[in-house]
């Protein structure tokens, strides 16, 4: 049990890091549009100035957004407790199957622990709602593929 808690952890840590990386990019980019906003002085083309402007605006608002999203993908990966485990795919589960391994956390794509290949996936992507709830042996159908649920941890 120890062996499957060290790879929930390392994926969780894992899912972390995306998510710090993704949160100091978009803070980095709201930083240099914010400086732009401030250095730009009145240039003698005032319409193209004032374009320059708005459009930077729009892209700091978009930035915004950007990191509100990462907020709320960071308070779901803490609500997850690496030492609980179930039979049935919930959020926070690693779960084997004959097409892949997933992590049902938060979309951080794919991730390797040792030799193993996973992939970090949100509760509302159209693959997760289709296991959600499943337990080992289940059959799933996505697309034209069936597949096999091996084990939830």
């Amino acid at each position: 049990m120890k062996k499957r808690n060290n790879i929930k952890q390392e994926l969780y840590d894992q899912c972390s890091s995306f998510i710090a990386n993704r949160f100091q990019t978009i803070q980095n980019t709201i930083n240099e549009i914010q400086e732009s906003l401030t250095s730009e002085t009145k240039s003698s083309a005032g319409d193209k100035h004032e374009t320059g402007r708005a459009m930077l605006q729009l892209e700091r608002e978009k930035a915004g957004t950007q990191l509100a999203e990462i907020e709320k993908t960071r308070q779901i990966l803490s609500k997850i407790a690496i030492s609980n485990s179930s039979e049935i795919v919930g959020l926070g589960s690693i779960v084997y199957t004959t097409k892949a391994n997933y992590f049902i956390a938060v979309s951080a794509g794919e991730l390797l622990v040792e030799t193993n290949k996973f992939y970090a996936i949100s509760a509302n992507t159209p693959i997760s709602q289709l296991i959600l709830g499943k337990k080992a042996g289940d059959e799933v159908q996505f697309r034209d593929e069936v597949f096999k649920i091996l084990e939830v941890i």
